[in-house]
């Protein structure tokens, strides 16, 4: 298996798909994939879920796939600062599954070690639990 590239473009080539799950590093703008989520985006690729501490901003970070409504679904602990993210939750267009942030890194380590359940507190005694 060859593992180095020229470049993420060719990184990518017959690995991302419609509707899969991609999980992106970094927070806030720090540490985040900038050149990955350019391949992402030109790749076309649609439906895609991320798993991310948040979803970028307005022209940076995930913020790029979502001009291009390429994303579908965001599983994060923090959305807050991008516009055009809270216009297309309120307008159905996206779905979010919002994690606390202990709740979310644990979930990753969890899935990573062949984990596929745990229990946290959190939520237990609040609206949250009820039903």
């Amino acid at each position: 298996m060859k593992k180095v590239f020229p470049d993420a473009k060719a990184a990518l080539a017959g690995v991302v798909k419609d509707g899969m799950t991609i999980m992106a590093g970094g927070f806030g703008l720090c540490g985040i994939p900038d050149t990955l989520i350019e391949a992402i985006r030109d790749s076309g690729a649609r439906n895609l879920t991320f798993i991310s501490n948040n979803a970028g901003v307005d022209g940076a970070g995930l913020g790029i796939l979502l001009e291009t409504k390429q994303i579908r679904k965001m599983i994060s602990s923090y959305v807050g600062e991008n516009k055009l993210f809270a216009e297309q939750y309120l307008s159905g267009q996206l779905e979010l599954e919002f994690n606390p942030q202990g709740t979310l890194a644990e979930r990753i380590r969890a899935g990573g070690a062949g984990i596929p359940a745990f229990f946290t507190k959190t939520g237990v005694g609040t609206l949250i639990a009820e039903g």
